[in-house]
């Protein structure tokens, strides 16, 4: 009995290396597929990061060409502001000369104006005598107490 339980153990034996012989195989054909499958799925990973690196580097230059026209349009904006201020202390200067010479004019005008004024109230004074009794004489008619009195004529008088 004993060569035969070798033998039913023997071929249990068997059939046991054969069942893991089997098995083995299977899961040999199974790490193979799963290696396949994970060799496209790297070569996939692969190739979108190709996409996904041109696409940065894509949007990088187009930042960097933003950037770049930033800066011109900013430079032209700062010039036209530098161009603008001096423009503008130009005309502020030209103001301050036209308003300069407008007082020049004007007060060039007033002197005329009180030397011409004088020249009529005094015309025909020779000597200081006469030109003193002349003095008077407008004094009192001009003065501002009197009814046709006027100041500015009285000024007038006194600055000749």
């Amino acid at each position: 009995m004993e060569g035969t339980q070798d033998f039913v153990s023997f071929k249990q034996m068997k059939q046991w290396m054969f069942q893991e012989n089997v098995r083995v195989e299977n899961e040999k054909k199974e790490l193979n597929e799963m290696y396949v499958k994970f060799l496209e799925e790297k070569k996939q990973f692969q190739d979108e990061m190709k996409v996904l690196n041109s696409k940065i580097l894509s949007e990088r230059k187009r930042l960097k060409e933003e950037s770049l026209f930033f800066d011109k349009k900013m430079d032209i904006l700062k010039g036209g502001f530098a161009q603008l201020e001096a423009d503008r202390k130009k005309f502020e200067r030209e103001r301050r000369a036209y308003e300069q010479e407008k007082r020049d004019k004007q007060e060039e005008e007033k002197y005329l104006t009180i030397s011409s004024m004088a020249s009529l109230l005094f015309r025909g004074v020779k000597n200081p005598a006469t030109l003193k009794k002349r003095y008077k004489d407008l004094i009192k008619i001009f003065h501002p107490d009197n009814a046709g009195g006027d100041t500015e004529t009285i000024r007038i008088i006194n600055e000749v």
